[in-house]
Formats: structure tokens, C-alpha cells, sequence
């Protein structure tokens, strides 16, 4: 048997890499049945139909037609005359020594995506990206540095679950002891500037007949885009996450130009407000620990301040820099760190430090960042 190179996994070959335009997947149930009755399937059997379908692509993971026993060759048959339900080509599959997985994905019209997968004890976290580049040009972030080229559809959205599972070999879909447990909107782009798209994949991934996670189990990560923050309580209900990274607006402006339209007292009011809140959940703040930048006695002071001033049920999440080529951060000492987060801590906040994941393969937070500035200056030639 061929020696592969540390760090990488054979790429599971698709049958056949999807379509855009016929795949079933990313759509709800009533826009699979009119689908159907666009065929000709007569409209009595479109409900029917397209709840085997979902049954078949979300519950057992098929990845064509051919598997769908419980439906006539016949039927199959002009399924795969018109539609698809294959999967995007993996250009990479990675594995972390820590056991972390990331996977680099191609869609057909050749924009790339990276998605990470993190096993832990008493859970697997899927993080998930929404777009093709970012359009917020955080300095600390790898994924900051290229522009964005498009959102993803809902359908390329839902598709790293599906990707992930594939390699886990997690089909059908568990009720319990699921390997991929937990979902995490904190991939490349920001959720909240493709909300349409996101909620419809996250409906998609709540729903019952399929994939069945709770919205306890989804976490949706934006850097403050304070509109959307009030429409993602009522509409997704998911827990939220937000970038803070920063206690006053001076210094987040610097670091998170978005800080600019949304300052720091607009968006703890949204947290304040958020619907989650009302179902005794808590919201997360995300702090990127950058050396001799936020990361003083006083940020850490100012940051549980800042929490109990706008009285929000929180806990905050810190994340000690995870550097990248180019980078002009440095990450603070070990000591420094635990200091911050012993701060917190003694003042009845919970102040986790995240354990650095898959850094060797890049897939650690804030290292994503695929070929997408290649795609998009073919892109803008081909246009």
C-alpha cells in the first residue's frame, strides 16, 4: 500500500461531483414536490415522493438515486434524467495530530470552501463556512485577508454536513452518539450577510424528518452585524456567538473595521435582546488574545464590565492568537493568558481558554483561507 504524506487522507472520489442547477439538496420539502410535479410526477404522489427523497438524502446519506430502494426503477430512472444528489469534488482531505479534519471543496463553478470537523470527548464540532472569501478584513484573521467572491447557496451550505458524515462513515443518521454532534456557523464569511441562505440550510439541518439537530446543538458566530443579530433570534433561534475580541470601540475598530457601523453599544443591546436569551441560554463572546493589544488585567476587567453593565447571561470564549503566514500579531504567553481568564473567572463569568485544534493543518481558528482569490480573478475574466 502506498505511504501517504503526514497529514493528509485519501480523497473519497465522488460518484459524479454535483450540479448546481439539478441537485435536491439545500431545497425544503414543498420545492422538492414542485420539483417532482415540474417533471410530471403527479401532484397527489409530490408530497410523498419528496418526503422519501429527504428521507433518503438527509436520514441514509444517498448520494444518488440508485439507492433509493423503496422507489420504482422506473421513477429513479427519470429522477436522474433531471435531477442530482451527488456531492462537490474534494480537492483535499487533511487530518490534524490531534485528530482534527479539514476538508477543501470545490463547487462546480470552481469557488473552494474549507470545512473543519474537531472531535472532542463529549462531542464533534463541524465548523462551517457561509461564503467564498469574507468582506470584513479583521486584521487578526487569515480568512480577512481575501476578498469576498460570493455567498454559498443553501445548498453548498448543507453540503460540508454532508461531506463530513460521508468521511465519518456516519450514516444513516444516529439518535445518538452522533460523531458530528454539534454545528458551528464560524467557517469562512459572515452568516449574517447571507441570512436567506443560512436559515434555509439551518431549517434544513433542524428538521425533524432528516438530519434532526437540535438548534440547541447549532451556534451561529457573526461579527456584529447588529440588524441581523434580531432576525436570527427570531427566525433561526440558534445560539449566538459574537466576536468581540475587543472592550472599547477604539481598539475594535482598529482590529474589526465592522465596529465602525455597528459600535460596541449597539451590539450588546442586540445581546441583550437576543430571543435565545429567553430560553435560559447564554450568550458567547469570542476574545482573540492578541500580545500587548487586548490583552491587559484592565481588557479583562473592563470585558466582565462590560458583560454585567448590559446584564447578558454570557460566558466568553478565549482564543489565544493562532499566527499565519504574513501575520502581524503575536500570541500572548501561557502565563499572560491564564491570568486573563483567572480574572474573569473569580468574577462569576465562565472565561474557557479554547484549546488550539488542528493548527498544523491550518484549520485552527481564524487560519481558514482557501484558493479563493484565484477563483475570483477567473471569475471576474470569464464575466
Amino acid at each position: 500500500m502506498k505511504t501517504l504524506p503526514l497529514g493528509l487522507e485519501p480523497v473519497v472520489a465522488p460518484r459524479h461531483t454535483f450540479d448546481e442547477n439539478r441537485s435536491l439538496i439545500g431545497l425544503s420539502h414543498a420545492e422538492v414536490a414542485e420539483k417532482l410535479k415540474e417533471i410530471g410526477v403527479p401532484e397527489k404522489q409530490c408530497r410523498m415522493r419528496a418526503q422519501q427523497i429527504w428521507h433518503w438524502i438527509y436520514f441514509r446519506g444517498a448520494k444518488s438515486f440508485d439507492e433509493m430502494s423503496n422507489i420504482s426503477k422506473d421513477m429513479r430512472a427519470k429522477l436522474n434524467q433531471h435531477f442530482d444528489v451527488g456531492r462537490p469534488e474534494i480537492i483535499e482531505a487533511l487530518i490534524s495530530t490531534d485528530g482534527t479534519r479539514k476538508w477543501l471543496m470545490k463547487f462546480p463553478d470552481g469557488q473552494e470552501v474549507e470545512t473543519v470537523f474537531i472531535p472532542e470527548e463529549d462531542r464533534g464540532t463541524l465548523c462551517v463556512s457561509s461564503q467564498v472569501g469574507c468582506t470584513l478584513t479583521c486584521t487578526f484573521c487569515h480568512t480577512g485577508t481575501q476578498r469576498l467572491v460570493r455567498n454559498l447557496t443553501a445548498t453548498e451550505i448543507v453540503m460540508q454536513l454532508l461531506v463530513a458524515r460521508d468521511y465519518l462513515n456516519e450514516w444513516p443518521s444516529p439518535s445518538e452518539g452522533r460523531l458530528v454532534s454539534t454545528i458551528v456557523l464560524m467557517g469562512m464569511g459572515e452568516p449574517l450577510y447571507n441570512f436567506e441562505n443560512v436559515k434555509k440550510a439551518m431549517h434544513i439541518v433542524m428538521d425533524d424528518n432528516g438530519i434532526n439537530l437540535s438548534r440547541r446543538r447549532i451556534t451561529l458566530s457573526t461579527s456584529g452585524v447588529v440588524p441581523e443579530i434580531y432576525r436570527c433570534g427570531e427566525e433561526m433561534g440558534v445560539n449566538l456567538a459574537i466576536s468581540l475580541h475587543a472592550v472599547n470601540d477604539e481598539t475594535r475598530t482598529k482590529i474589526m473595521p465592522i465596529n465602525n457601523k455597528y459600535p460596541i453599544d449597539e451590539l450588546m443591546t442586540a445581546c441583550k435582546n437576543y430571543a435565545g436569551i429567553k430560553n435560559s441560554r447564554k450568550i458567547t463572546f469570542e476574545y482573540i488574545l492578541l500580545k500587548d493589544v487586548n490583552d491587559s488585567d484592565e481588557d479583562a476587567l473592563n470585558l466582565v464590565k462590560l458583560i454585567k453593565d448590559y446584564k447578558i447571561p454570557a460566558k466568553v470564549n478565549l482564543i489565544p492568537f493562532n499566527p499565519w503566514p504574513g501575520s502581524n500579531y503575536e500570541r500572548p504567553s501561557k502565563s499572560r493568558v491564564a491570568k486573563f481568564s483567572d480574572l474573569i473567572f473569580s468574577r462569576g463569568i465562565s472565561a474557557p481558554i479554547r484549546t488550539t485544534r488542528g493548527e498544523d493543518i491550518l484549520a485552527a481558528c481564524g487560519q481558514l483561507k482557501s484558493e479563493s482569490e484565484k477563483a475570483r480573478k477567473k471569475l471576474k475574466t470569464t464575466h
